[in-house]
């Protein structure tokens, strides 16, 4: 086998620019030209992981197969890829300095001075070989988080540095730059861009290729001119201008030889490129039937409407696969709960929607608004999805009205709840008494296993006219299936029975029979009233759309001015 390559993608100017989209379509590039391809997310924080972080600041929290809480980048990686990562592709400041901290406090470093510099940068490196080992990856990509000339994120780009200098020819650095267009100007500025060029000179690197942002593609002019002033050919200067969607990203990135340029700076064998199926699924995007209206109730929607794509980006994009599977547009509505709860009359605001999905969440605030909507979709027959905390919330609002269980609530909320259906599991009560929040959920790949003859299990098992569903969650064998988790609370096992006897139905639970993982009500008295413990989002795929997702839209688009037919799964 060849030496392994590695692709440092950095970004210049400004962040926010997409460097994830951009590394996931880099990977896709080569993906669809055969090499065996991984990726690695940097970001400069302390935090160890990403599960402390606040959703409305960072963006949603990835969860893993294996069950680290990660950067929203992963779940673009694992999208874009149609692959699983480790934890190990996954770094922060934090965890990188807790690893150095931990082995010289075990005398690993044989007694001599550790250091900032080397050190730290060398176990960025070993963790990056580890990775690439790992997957047997041809070429690992790592985005390093944050802009170059921050302070935070100086360390990833010294060991970007020490790679370059060993292996002059196995690293390529690109770098993502912004080209604004001042509206008082009207023309295009690469001034900005050239600034992030020297300011990545001085700290020992040379782009290999610029990929520039901009409201409009570059004309050759510009690209001339960021060419003389950054050192770089002009081929090596990507146009990637705003585009409707982001599966777009990687067919323009080929329009302008982004894969050929790649192999040639790294020394890679020239292949064709096969991207006929993610082209097929764009065009898919752009020319579907109908636009049906999904809510969305929340509450992280306070700090207005460009945090929320980033709040629930893999919901988003799940979504978005399973309407384009099902030839169809989405308009998806971002709607608070806590207007609910001040005025109850805009409950019936939501007849206008097509299907409703409760996200997963945590906390007290807009909890009643988001019951009140449950209950408002359950009893006019509007499809439901809920996820997590959605699910939870749905057990409640049925065990409430239909379950003779007045006062039910989970203990999440209220302590003192007469019925509390949703509770913590016993061996994790110590660890909160201890405040000991990070080790206290379920985080991961868990097995489910279904029920026949319920909507979950027909959903899985008959996907686009298939035996098995064979995505990222399988049901290949027996009626066992796997899905990611990320909560602590569980629906009581006290309650179960009678909520069972109320007619709520549990079409999946645990190996165990102990823990319930999906709820639903009957085809026969709601066209798609169901909710998963899990969250699907994290193993829905562009090209596998999530099956749960995929009826859920089937039912949306079966409701007409408040009829149903049912839907056929």
């Amino acid at each position: 086998m060849a030496s392994p390559k590695y692709i440092f993608v950095v970004g210049g100017v400004m962040s926010g620019i997409g460097k994830g989209v951009a590394t996931s379509s880099i990977g896709r590039i080569l993906k669809s030209k055969g090499f065996g391809v991984t990726a690695i997310k940097i970001d400069p924080y302390i935090n160890v992981d990403a599960g402390t972080m606040n959703p409305t600041e960072h963006g949603e929290v990835f969860v893993l197969e294996d069950g680290y809480e990660t950067d929203q980048d992963m779940g673009n990686y694992e999208r874009f890829l149609d692959t699983t990562l480790p934890s190990i592709n996954y770094m922060t400041t934090g965890r990188v300095y807790q690893e150095v901290i931990r082995r010289e406090r075990n005398l690993e470093y044989g007694g001599k001075n550790v250091e900032v510099v080397p050190d730290i940068p060398l176990e960025v490196l070993r963790r990056i070989s580890e990775a690439q080992k790992r997957e047997s990856a041809e070429v690992t990509l790592i985005e390093v988080g944050g802009t170059i000339g921050e302070y935070q994120n100086i360390i990833f780009l010294e060991a970007a540095r020490m790679l370059k200098q060993k292996y002059p020819r196995d690293v390529a650095v690109v770098m993502l730059s912004y080209v604004p267009i001042p509206g008082n100007i009207g023309e295009m500025k690469t001034k900005p861009t050239q600034y992030a060029a020297r300011s990545l000179n001085g700290v020992g690197l040379q782009a290999d290729v610029i990929l520039a942002r901009a409201t409009m593609p570059l004309d050759a002019k510009r690209k001339e001119k960021i060419a003389i002033f950054c050192n770089i050919l002009p081929e090596r200067v990507i146009s990637a201008p705003d585009v409707k969607s982001i599966y777009e990203v990687p067919l323009n990135y080929e329009k302008d030889g982004m894969g050929d340029i790649l192999c040639d700076v790294l020394g890679l064998e020239h292949r064709p490129s096969d991207l006929s199926a993610w082209e097929r699924f764009v065009e898919k995007s752009h020319n579907g039937g109908e636009t049906i209206d999904i809510a969305v109730v929340g509450k992280y929607f306070e700090s207005g409407e460009f945090v929320l794509a980033d709040s629930y980006i893999s919901v988003l994009e799940s979504l978005k696969h399973a309407a384009y599977a099902n030839d169809v547009k989405l308009k998806i509505s971002y709607l608070d709960s806590e207007v609910y709860e001040k005025d109850p009359s805009k409950l019936e605001d939501l007849q206008a929607y097509r299907g409703i999905l409760v996200p997963g969440g945590f906390g007290t605030r807009g909890v009643e608004g988001i019951i009140a909507a449950i209950r408002f979709a359950r009893e006019n027959k509007i499809p439901y999805f809920g996820l997590c905390y959605g699910m939870q919330l749905a057990v409640i609002e049925y065990a409430r009205n239909c379950a003779g269980l007045a006062g039910a609530n989970t203990v999440e909320i209220s302590k003192d709840a007469p019925h509390p259906v949703i509770d913590i599991l016993p061996d994790q009560v110590e660890k909160l008494t201890k405040a000991d929040y990070g080790g206290t959920m379920r985080l991961g790949k868990y097995g489910c296993v279904l029920t026949e003859g319920t909507l979950a299990h027909e959903a899985y098992a008959s996907r686009e006219g298939e035996t098995r569903w064979d995505g990222a969650g399988r049901i290949k064998n027996g009626n066992t299936i796997t899905e990611r988790h990320r909560h602590r609370y569980e629906v009581n096992p006290a309650y179960i029975k009678q909520l069972e006897k109320g007619g709520l139905v549990f079409s999946g639970k645990s190996p165990s029979g102990v823990l319930m993982e999906i709820a639903e009500l009957p085809t026969s008295t709601h066209p798609f009233f169901l909710g998963t413990q899990f969250h699907p989002e994290f193993q829905s795929r562009p090209l596998s759309p999530h099956p749960l997702f995929v009826v859920f839209i089937k039912a949306a688009m079966e409701k007409v001015s408040g009829t149903f037919s049912q839907p056929q799964v």
